[in-house]
């Protein structure tokens, strides 16, 4: 059976069944994606994390199906009914929704209308009826009327009979699969507004009466239709043509032209409205939901790698300002470290304008603990207090960025915030997350929940088993693509490490802080319950950047440093010599040094490794500035063209800060020329672009912003 999920699953990533079989080894064995991604090549030939992630979600739904499939062949055969035939049909059903087509007749029922009317004695009668042949139905109803069994007339008998016959229709495999076929080439969903909901429903304003292909919606659109009728604004349905769905129908099922034709004729309209539609409306609306939800999924984990991977400043001495006007800006500094030196509070700003005695505050403390930039909240008064930080003179150059504070809020009342900071408000807690966050993105951001930092749209309303799934996939990717150095990190950085996890990483530090930095990846094996599965994971992302062997810096593991040292003897270099030219790496010949285990993928790697030691794959920082003199909405005005920052991605378009505490809206239509299908072809999170203002509606609050015919002035 596992074969003929690879080869499945091969066919649908367009590789062979042995990458697949190989992943699926090293995923039972307990390997992490990163793991396999970076150190594995060799068995999965080079597969990407998203490919091994397909791989390991499909065996899973397949596990699913099997033991579902299962589970129905237990039933059935309990009820004595499973044949060679039946048991074959089972066997090659490839989707749930086939699987319980076949298994729908053989179902134990519920109290329905069939099973009443069969009690009755009506089935023989029903059976009669199906056959369709000549004759007076009145005269082969008259035997089954039995006031006993209170079938009082032909007419109830008649009535029995097609209540079984519309669950035959209802249970027909063909039926379902020409239904289902309709539905999803061309059934509409329809959203109405609940009557008397109109006021309280205005945000559903444009699903009050609307209608659209399903199979074509966008994601968007459903997700928020959906929103609309759980929180019983809108009532929503999914239908086909009636006609065209009946036509099919009576094709399959009416094979004369006589009374009892007539009867399975109404059978037949009877099971279409009361069941068959509903059964497939009901799928239809949970197959448009996990549609959109992937979607949503996908756009949302691809804004939060982009926000986690975004380029940091580095270890630099920090200043952090979390801003506002009448509570003040609460003011930290930071070593380069991210660890707290000290924190107060100025009044820059009305209602107090203490402004000389904020200039004068802020350039002691930039002069008193050396600071090299300042990280400003882009919250409230964020431009104001940019305004003021860079109209200041100080003895030497600081870089003053606007950082994106959302989830800093989060952080500061969340558990983690309160252990590293007992004896502190949730105000510094919060500057401390902004100075960080500037200092490295990643690191900070790994200790809030990713739905809370600000880019996403509709992640509440999706499958949150499969968003967190998603993001727990994304965020371990990125930390383990950047590496971790292990002596600085914190507790939630080396919980996202492979093969860690939260209580090893809480083992680390507790070492850590007991024994003092690590000096090599060896002595990892010194820290409870890090074992040989747990080194294997977690040795090559976790860096040491003063260790000895200058390999315990790299991503090389060090399973492979035999092999560089194997290198390095035959060259006669040591690694330092290695790392520090180009012209001796150039010299290797790498085919000299393939065995069984390494290959040239792993060889590749570490000549790439040992010419950019522990390299960081994040973009190098660069300031961004917002133009001068626009601080507000009411200063924008059609027309203009600005610098902005993307902020957030959606499937309709981007949403751009130019710094009016008000993101502006790119639809996906001003984006190019060209038709845009996705808005990450052209933006990417955190891209600096220019605008055009073309709307703005100070009531609604909304900027609409366009990206085509930009000057290059």
């Amino acid at each position: 059976m596992l074969a003929q999920y690879f080869e499945k699953i091969a066919k649908e990533l367009s590789i062979r069944p042995n990458q697949v079989a190989n992943t699926a080894e090293l995923l039972k064995g307990g390997a992490s994606i990163p793991f396999i991604a970076r150190y594995r090549k060799e068995y999965t030939d080079s597969l990407d994390e998203q490919e091994i992630m397909h791989i390991r979600d499909r065996i899973e739904q397949m596990e699913a199906l099997h033991k579902r499939r299962e589970s129905i062949l237990h039933s059935i055969e309990e009820q004595g009914k499973l044949d060679d035939e039946l048991r074959n049909q089972i066997m090659r059903a490839l989707s749930l929704s086939e699987l319980e087509d076949i298994y729908l007749p053989y179902r134990p029922k519920r109290k329905t209308r069939a099973t009443i009317a069969m009690a009755k004695g009506l089935e023989p009668l029903a059976k009669v009826l199906m056959v369709q042949g000549d004759g007076s139905v009145e005269e082969l109803a008259e035997k089954f009327v039995d006031e006993k069994k209170e079938v009082l007339n032909v007419d109830d008998a008649l009535a029995g009979a097609r209540d079984i016959i519309a669950e035959w229709v209802n249970e027909r495999k063909r039926a379902r699969k020409s239904m289902r076929g309709l539905f999803e080439r061309s059934a509409v969903i329809i959203s109405r507004i609940i009557k008397g909901k109109e006021e309280g429903g205005q945000k559903y304003k444009s699903w009050f009466d609307f209608s659209e292909r399903i199979s074509s919606a966008p994601s968007h659109r459903i997700l928020a239709m959906f929103r609309g009728e759980k929180e019983a604004y809108l009532r929503l349905s999914v239908k086909p043509d009636k006609e065209e769905a009946l036509n099919i129908l009576k094709g399959i099922f009416i094979i004369a032209e006589n009374q009892s034709a007539e009867q399975v004729r109404m059978a037949v309209e009877d099971a279409y409205k009361r069941l068959l539609q509903p059964s497939m409306e009901t799928e239809m609306k949970a197959a448009a939901k996990e549609r959109a939800d992937k979607k949503a999924i996908e756009v949302f984990v691809g804004n939060v790698r982009q926000l986690l991977l975004a380029p940091p400043l580095g270890q630099k001495i920090v200043m952090a300002i979390d801003p506002g006007f009448r509570s003040g800006c609460k003011v930290v500094c930071l070593d380069r470290q991210g660890q707290l030196l000290h924190n107060e509070t100025i009044y820059p700003h009305p209602p107090q304008n203490e402004v000389k005695e904020a200039i004068k505050k802020i350039q002691t403390l930039v002069d008193a603990y050396k600071t090299e930039a300042i990280a400003i909240g882009n919250g409230t008064a964020g431009r104001q207090t940019e305004k003021f930080i860079k109209s200041m003179r100080f003895r030497k150059d600081v870089i003053a960025v606007m950082v994106n504070e959302s989830g800093a809020s989060v952080y500061s009342a969340s558990k983690v915030a309160r252990e590293e900071f007992p004896d502190y408000d949730v105000t510094v807690r919060g500057s401390v997350s902004i100075g960080r966050r500037l200092m490295d993105p990643l690191a900070e951001l790994v200790k809030i929940d990713p739905k809370s930092i600000g880019v996403g749209q509709y992640q509440h309303d999706v499958n949150q088993a499969a968003l967190a799934k998603s993001l727990e996939d994304t965020v371990s990717i990125c930390v383990n693509n950047v590496g971790v150095e292990v002596n600085t990190a914190s507790k939630q950085l080396l919980a996202n490490v492979s093969g860690v996890g939260p209580s090893l990483a809480g083992k680390i530090i507790s070492y850590r802080d007991e024994n003092g930095a690590f000096s090599s990846r060896e002595e990892f094996r010194n820290v409870s319950g890090f074992g040989e599965k747990a080194f294997e994971q977690a040795a090559g992302f976790l860096r040491i950047s003063d260790a000895k062997n200058p390999l315990d810096h790299s991503a090389v593991h060090p399973e492979s440093y035999s092999v560089v040292n194997k290198i390095t003897r035959k060259y006669k270099a040591s690694v330092e010599e290695f790392m520090n030219s180009a012209d001796l790496r150039k010299k290797v010949q790498l085919e000299d040094f393939i065995t069984d285990k390494t290959g040239l993928p792993t060889l590749k790697d570490i000549m790439e490794e040992l010419a950019k030691p522990g390299r960081d794959p994040r973009e190098k920082f660069d300031i961004f500035e917002f133009a001068a003199g626009i601080n507000n909405m009411e200063d924008l005005k059609e027309g203009m063209q600005l610098p902005g920052i993307v902020t957030n991605i959606t499937a309709f378009g981007a949403f751009v800060d130019i710094g009016v505490h008000q993101d502006g809206l790119v639809h996906v239509s001003q984006m190019s020329d060209r038709y845009v299908k996705d808005p990450n072809e052209i933006v990417s999170l955190n891209q600096k672009v220019e605008v055009r203002v073309l709307e703005v509606d100070l009531n609604r609050k909304r900027i609409q912003l366009s990206m085509k015919n930009i000057s290059s002035s």
